[in-house]
């Protein structure tokens, strides 16, 4: 019974307990698993982070006391200011490093303030050094390498090569893997994982009868190629490109056409359309042999970001809107965080200022997002079919020959008029003086003509309104074909000019440098963007691999093999499995960067399969489970959940693609605006029921129940989101309007399809919600709750039933999967 009641609490009260578990949440930093005694220490995992972190303020890329710098393998190995070595290779007892971080004595301890390092940290240098004291090349900047999949003791576990590279470091540590999860629990979260929906019952039951050995396998492939698949991995790329159809500050006016975009990246998940080539897309669309509309839609990426329509330094905010564009690229694609080199060299990684601006000058050719007096001219992109277009063209250009007629005839008239009339017509009302004036200063044959004139303009008129719509998309669009010249800003001021440099890669990949033709006459683009996307795209490149392959598993396993996904640079968070990474990404690649077919690698594994269930042994040597020796269990996201609370209500509207939808939102929240309601609409009840991914993001106005529950920041990419537990997530489960409304259509549902038993609607509400079957203590919990709710609160059935259905949407085992 215990364990019952315990299964079904309640999420309403996490938010008392999270006081403690909050801190530890969003400042988590993995433990440190330590090195087996013979191996030497790695070098970016276990000794570069002591290094920064209690060393680099005084010994670093910007100080050298004592002639120190901890960055540089080279002074760190000679002789300092004071005559000793701070590393002597292989022997830690006569290295001044370990000498001074062992003194007492307070003007020559290491570090000189705050707390002496620990002995586990002295331990590992002493190691470090013993093994030779050697700066590593840091493990993203190497070439990726291929590793065959390692030997191991409990063959019959592994089911694929990815099983054999988590068993190998879990027999090291002394760790068995968890034990398969249930079927139940397995195809719960295969189906959330993939679509961002619970599954049926009937998938859940026809699942649990399948004895068949490819049971599981059969429901991997159905769910890969469900339609919801790309709605809900599309919400991944749109976290990480910073997806919002709103340009932010004062006014957050739209972006037309950007839904157009979101529809793109669904289309091309579902098509399970190659990484590279969706890469390239959105890159250079438009610069590809032969340009698309997918293409062309796709390089809607570049104008996602934020956009000031009236900015104090013009030339400053071009080139904040440049930079955001490069530090999405950077991150998105490259997982670098070139940015942090805008005005100086990075502090971190070996990228220096030029370089960045090297990558900047990728992007000179794109135009602004606008101007305030014309904010599409430059973001918006034709693509109607080529007959639509040459109608439009043909009665665009009739009409502008008839303008200029009626103007010349016009004209005629007005010279006749007196000087104030003449005068008004250069104004606001000069239809007005043309309406009451001008036939008294035409003769008649001009007059006559006057009217022909304007009678075939009507004409016209009326032929192009009765043609299709005009087809836009947000895109790059009057591109320039010869870039002006990039320079090094000096301390990132675009005032200051420095150095002229020209595209280039990072120095750290030691890449050959770009050849880029000059525009041919009459190009539209300046052919720079391609060669980019060429470079990122190449099977060759360091990182683009590993950074994919790392997203994927940061979705399908709860967090990434690498914990900061979009900085894979020295200061991010090392690889939990280096290896296992690089097979993933040359995987990956060699299999055509085809997605699904990789989803299903992951999925087939065992260890996807395993339980999320604890045990001591591995909470006690691992409890951030680095080494995967169990599944990790996790919260719905903002989206799943409100699109979880549509499905179990019955009203799950499936209708995909279009402009965004507008939930309502209360008149309190839209207060909060600078225009409170500007530029959110009204979505029928029915419209509202679609997915999450298609609602409208308004960059000053998130809807409520996703910005509860940890939507992420529009205005910078978002590698990862939080997973918090605050009251207001509570508030809204039990009290906001949206709650309320579904938990009664969901009360409406259990009346139809359960008839008038309590039992029987108690029993279908929790089989709906939490996609199993319930047990006979869950039944009469259910009942009990209702009939209370009616003897003892004076609710009616219908009342009762209701609240009783809120609570099941606020059941833990609803919110989380395992």
């Amino acid at each position: 019974m215990h364990s019952r009641q315990t299964r079904l609490s309640f999420y309403l009260l996490l938010p008392f307990c999270c006081s403690v578990l909050g801190f530890a949440v969003l400042g988590f930093v993995a433990p440190k698993l330590a090195p087996a005694a013979d191996d030497a220490p790695d070098f970016s995992r276990r000794i570069k982070p002591i290094l920064v972190k209690r060393c680099f303020s005084c010994h670093g890329p910007d100080k050298a006391e004592g002639g120190l710098r901890l960055n540089d393998q080279k002074s760190a190995h000679g002789e300092l200011d004071s005559g000793e070595v701070a590393v002597l290779p292989g022997k830690p007892e006569e290295s001044a490093l370990i000498a001074r971080v062992l003194s007492r004595e307070e003007g020559e301890r290491m570090p000189p303030e705050g707390e002496p390092l620990k002995p586990e940290e002295v331990a590992l240098l002493k190691s470090w050094i013993a093994h030779g004291g050697k700066w590593e090349l840091h493990w993203a900047f190497r070439p990726r390498g291929k590793p065959a999949p390692p030997a191991v003791s409990r063959t019959g576990w592994v089911r694929n090569p990815i099983d054999a590279f988590i068993l190998a470091r879990l027999e090291k540590a002394g760790l068995a893997p968890a034990p398969p999860a249930g079927k139940v629990a397995l195809i719960r979260r295969a189906t959330q994982n993939l679509t961002g929906l619970p599954p049926s019952p009937q998938e859940v039951q026809d699942f649990v009868n399948d004895a068949s050995e490819n049971a599981y396998e059969k429901v991997v492939d159905r769910l890969l190629e469900s339609p919801h698949y790309g709605e809900h991995w599309a919400r991944h790329w749109l976290d990480v490109v910073r997806f919002a159809e709103t340009n932010s500050y004062e006014r957050d006016g739209p972006k037309p056409n950007a839904w157009k975009y979101r529809d793109y990246v669904i289309r091309s998940l579902n098509d399970d359309k190659p990484y590279d080539q969706f890469v390239r897309e959105q890159l250079a669309g438009d610069e590809l042999p032969k340009p698309t509309v997918d293409s062309i839609t796709a390089t809607g990426y570049y104008r996602l970001g934020v956009w000031d329509d009236e900015p104090a330094d013009p030339l400053l905010a071009r080139y904040d809107e440049l930079d955001g564009i490069l530090t999405t690229t950077a991150q998105a694609f490259l997982g670098l965080t070139i940015n942090c080199a805008r005005c100086h060299d990075h502090k971190i990684d070996p990228i220096p200022q030029a370089d960045y601006y090297r990558m900047l000058a990728f992007f000179q050719g794109l135009r602004s997002y606008g101007t305030r007096a014309d904010q599409t001219s430059f973001n918006q992109t034709e693509i109607s079919p080529p007959a639509l277009q040459t109608a439009y063209q043909q009665v665009e250009r009739r009409e502008r020959a008839l303008d200029k007629s009626m103007r010349d005839v016009e004209q005629r008239g007005i010279v006749k008029m007196p000087a104030e009339e003449q005068r008004k017509t250069e104004t606001n009302e000069r239809q007005q003086v043309l309406k009451d004036k001008l036939q008294e200063f035409l003769d008649e044959t001009e007059w006559k003509q006057y009217e022909v004139l304007r009678a075939e303009r009507e004409a016209v008129r009326r032929q192009r309104s009765q043609l299709a719509p005009r087809e836009m998309v947000l895109s790059v669009a009057r591109c320039i074909a010869r870039p002006p010249p990039t320079h090094i800003m000096l301390r990132g001021n675009p005032h200051v000019p420095g150095a002229e440099v020209g595209p280039g890669f990072p120095h750290l990949f030691d890449s050959a440098s770009p050849e880029i033709s000059p525009p041919a006459p009459g190009a539209k683009t300046s052919g720079r963007r391609i060669v980019l996307a060429d470079w990122i795209t190449s099977p060759e490149n360091r990182l683009t691999a590993r950074v994919i392959v790392n997203r994927l598993w940061q979705h399908q396993f709860g967090r990434g093999i690498v914990r900061s996904p979009n900085n894979f640079g020295q200061i991010g968070v090392p690889p939990t499995h280096p290896l296992l990474l690089d097979w993933l990404a040359e995987n990956l690649v060699q299999g055509g960067w085809r997605l699904k077919r990789f989803h299903k690698q992951l999925m087939m594994s065992a260890a996807y399969r395993m339980s999320s269930q604890g045990n001591d042994a591995g909470l006690k040597k691992d409890p951030a489970n680095d080494l995967f020796w169990r599944f990790n269990m996790r919260r719905l996201s903002a989206e799943e959940i409100r699109d979880a609370i549509h499905f179990v209500s019955g009203r799950l509207n499936a209708k995909m693609y279009g402009p965004g939808i507008y939930p309502d939102i209360s008149p309190e929240v839209l207060a909060g605006q600078s225009r409170p309601g500007e530029g959110w609409g009204k979505s029928s009840l029915e419209e509202q029921a679609r997915r999450s991914v298609y609602i409208h993001v308004k960059r000053s106005l998130i809807t409520p129940i996703l910005a509860n529950f940890d939507f992420p920041e529009t205005d910078a990419s978002c590698e990862a989101r939080f997973a918090t537990t605050q009251p207001s997530q509570a508030l809204g489960m039990l009290n906001g309007a949206f709650a309320q409304r579904e938990a009664a259509f969901f009360a409406e549902r259990l009346v139809r399809e359960a008839g008038e038993d309590r039992a029987a609607r108690v029993g279908l509400a929790l089989q709906l919600a939490l996609c199993r079957q319930p047990e006979q203590v869950d039944i009469d919990w259910g009942v009990g709750l209702i009939e209370s709710l009616i003897q003892k609160h004076q609710r009616d059935e219908k009342q009762a039933l209701t609240q009783f259905c809120l609570i099941v949407l606020n059941l833990n085992e609803f919110l989380y999967l395992d």
